[in-house]
């Protein structure tokens, strides 16, 4: 490993991060689309089946974390046109620790899910939701949120580099839309049938929303999920990020 690996990672973090300076509209659209989705579903199509209690406290929740599954296009669409703009070769070329171009991508992205988290957050508590738990609670509930969204980047950036063209990644990045919809982000698996609902319980996603309603004492939260909630990217992570690592070194072999 170079021992440079940190400063090169954040060399490539403020690249990312510039970016943002030259493109806000993007980051706008990041931040704003969770906002949309929670009213859109909270108070139009929201209809909470067989949620006990305000749909509103059990919707906030499942909302932050779909937010930590979606919106990972932005990041394989950058990493895809770095490697057909020859972007990657040229950083590839220069005495730089392999991986620090993912990793300052990662690192950025990772920023930006904070502030959309905050963001949702916010708004959240202008509509009257309440979160019940503690300071910790609270803070172990993000990290929670935080951790799944770090696993999902890693995924999407191997999945990214598998796709290797832009054009690819709207086909490659549909495929997070199961994970998010059959979940209970948005609805109770009791309101499925048993089959689907035993496939939401056990899904990543639903962990994660499910030990975040407990942390912060909301409709439809049950104990013991935070180990599931913490088991589940890691292994992600234990997969992916290596896989994304390896595959990044062998490029133009």
């Amino acid at each position: 490993m170079s021992p440079y690996v940190l400063t090169d990672s954040w060399t490539m973090t403020r690249r990312e991060l510039a970016h943002w300076a030259r493109q806000p509209g993007q980051v706008l659209v990041a931040l704003v689309f969770p906002v949309m989705l929670l009213l859109m579903f909270g108070y139009l199509v929201g209809g909470g089946r067989r949620v006990a209690g305000d749909y509103v406290d059990y919707l906030v929740p499942g909302m932050l974390a779909l937010t930590m599954a979606f919106g990972l296009e932005g990041t394989m669409l950058h990493v895809t046109q770095d490697l057909t703009r020859g972007v990657i070769d040229r950083f590839r070329s220069l005495p730089m620790a392999n991986g620090a171009v993912l990793v300052g991508r990662s690192a950025a992205d990772m920023l930006q899910s904070a502030a959309a988290l905050a963001l949702l957050t916010a708004v959240a508590y202008a509509l009257g939701w309440r979160a019940h738990g503690g300071p910790g609670s609270f803070l172990a509930a993000f990290g929670l949120l935080l951790l799944f969204r770090f696993a999902m980047l890693w995924v999407g950036i191997h999945l990214a580099l598998v796709a290797g063209r832009p054009e690819m990644v709207q086909a490659v990045q549909i495929l997070v839309w199961p994970v998010g919809f059959l979940s209970n982000a948005l609805a109770t698996p009791d309101a499925m049938p048993g089959w689907l609902g035993t496939a939401v319980r056990w899904n990543p996603l639903s962990q994660t929303a499910t030990a975040v309603r407990d942390l912060l004492g909301s409709q439809g939260g049950e104990p013991g999920h935070v180990g599931a909630a913490v088991a589940w990217p890691l292994a992600l992570l234990a997969v992916f990020l290596p896989l994304a690592v390896g595959r990044f070194a062998r490029l133009g072999r």
